[in-house]
């Protein structure tokens, strides 16, 4: 696959001065989903996970002619088949006014060039069934679905409804 022109495009680690962007794109992908944005608690929370003396998780914001547009988060599980980490690409979104502008795949490819430099033995995400646009455009970029892995999830509910046991570490 060819590189995609970049003279437009500048893809850079968040820094915590980019912080209200980030939330602002993240506001941006929870209206696209049609789910609720994150409330203060949240934003408050994602901003000592991401940049507070232990982050949780990275952030990558692409600019566009100098404007920022889209952003990735990732971090890393671990496979222990593989005995390699994993870097899991949380979320990955670019604007709409921005889309057909190659930012979305500049941001995906700045992310498996993360992976391999890291020595991942993969890279692995979750889709919306119904975003049959993100599904092509990871189609044609080699990506396979996964039908033989199905994805559950405890919410923090939950969680808290599960008996508490002691634990000796």
């Amino acid at each position: 696959m060819e590189a995609p022109d970049l003279s437009r495009i500048m893809i850079r680690r968040t820094k915590l001065a980019d912080v209200p962007e980030l939330i602002r794109l993240i506001f941006a992908l929870a209206d696209y989903e049609k789910l609720p944005r994150p409330d203060d608690a949240a934003i408050e929370r994602l901003v000592r996970d991401g940049f507070g003396a232990k982050p949780l998780f990275e952030s990558y914001i692409a600019f566009f002619d100098g404007h920022a547009v889209g952003y990735a988060i990732v971090f890393h599980t671990y496979s222990s088949f593989l005995a390699q980490p994993t870097l899991y690409l949380e979320d990955i979104f670019v604007h709409p006014d921005y889309r057909k502008q190659k930012i979305g795949l500049a941001l995906f490819l700045a992310m498996t060039n993360l992976a391999r430099k890291r020595n991942c033995g993969r890279m692995d995400w979750t889709v919306l069934h119904w975003n049959t646009m993100a599904i092509d455009f990871y189609k044609q970029l080699g990506a396979s679905h996964l039908d033989e892995w199905q994805l559950f999830r405890l919410t923090h509910d939950d969680l808290e409804k599960l008996p508490d046991l002691p634990l000796n570490f």
